[in-house]
């Protein structure tokens, strides 16, 4: 009996050897580099934004943080090598709304899937969108221009970064609610969508506030209103377009997701660490100076802002009949 015994502790010793437990994983977790996949090419807004934050997230965790990017389909490439890659922690995926909020939608072929590859971890900003016209166009508020496009049907255009980009989306979301008819021309990047908006080329544009602070500040081109529900601190005298059309609200979240089997004891540390990281005075003040509001939240709290923007994005993109577009 006491020989059996001894042969059923050391087989349980033996098992619970070979199983990750959650404490050993909440300890030893980060051992090694942790890589974090920017969609994106160097130089744009995410990749600024990863490379700022990852500096005092590495000083968190006590473990260099690696910059990859890998951009190509609107972030899905980038999106799929996390997707792909082991579920250890050690790949992460700097996340903005395409990959996961908006791709399900806009790319046929996707070679991941949205809803389960990958698993949010935390929020780390809400950035503001803003709404510009040229400065020669006529109308001075919200409520100004959505009178004049409804007197011009057809007439008035709007501007994005390209189609299915995050200004396409706010500028379908602003035409919907508003009853509208004003025409999408999308380009290749905000760069170019700004120019012919300062250029009065086109006549408004919604976009990041990074983009057109300073044309707003120059006089070249004129805010009418913010995505946000509050004012951005930048530039405190633009009204919400809340204030004119109810729940408006499109402010692009980015925020970190990790492969979708990733064990709950790191994706936990992580947000944890993230959330801690996202108060600190200093580093929340840098990103405001770019229109940004720095938040961490909970894997939870993160999980079900992505579910309720997929379904809230599909039914813009359903309304305004965006075509599907292929990553082959």
């Amino acid at each position: 009996m006491k020989s059996l015994l001894y042969a059923v502790v050391a087989l349980a010793s033996s098992v619970s050897a070979l199983a990750p437990s959650s404490a050993v994983a909440d300890t030893t977790y980060p051992d090694k580099p942790i890589r974090l996949v920017v969609p994106f090419a160097p130089g744009g807004g995410a990749d600024y934004s990863a490379r700022r934050f990852a500096q005092p997230l590495s000083d968190a965790l006590k473990q260099s943080i690696i910059i990859d990017n890998v951009p190509g389909a609107g972030g899905s490439m980038g999106a799929n090598k996390v997707a792909k890659a082991a579920p250890d922690g050690y790949t992460l995926l700097y996340t903005t709304p395409g990959q996961q909020m908006t791709a399900p939608y806009l790319i046929e072929n996707l070679p991941y899937d949205a809803f389960k590859d990958l698993r949010a971890v935390s929020q780390l900003t809400a950035g503001t969108n803003v709404l510009v016209v040229n400065k020669d166009f006529p109308a001075q508020s919200v409520q100004e221009l959505i009178d004049y496009a409804k007197k011009n049907p057809g007439k008035v255009n709007f501007a994005s970064s390209g189609i299915g980009s995050t200004s396409h989306l706010a500028g379908e979301l602003f035409k919907k609610m508003a009853g509208i008819d004003i025409v999408h021309v999308p380009y290749r990047g905000s760069a170019l969508a700004a120019a012919d908006v300062i250029g009065g080329r086109i006549e408004i544009s919604i976009d990041t506030l990074s983009v057109y602070q300073s044309h707003i500040q120059s006089g070249a081109v004129r805010a009418l209103g913010v995505s946000t529900l509050e004012p951005n601190p930048i530039i405190p005298d633009v009204p919400p377009i809340a204030r004119t059309l109810d729940g408006f609200e499109a402010s692009p979240v980015n925020y970190i997701s990790a492969p979708g089997n990733t064990p709950e004891p790191i994706i936990r540390k992580l947000s944890e660490v993230i959330i801690a990281v996202a108060s600190d005075p200093t580093l929340r003040a840098t990103f405001a100076s770019t229109g940004s509001k720095l938040a961490g939240n909970t894997p939870e709290e993160m999980e079900a802002l992505v579910r309720s923007e997929q379904k809230r994005w599909k039914e813009v993109i359903d309304s305004a009949g965006i075509g599907v577009a292929s990553t082959n």
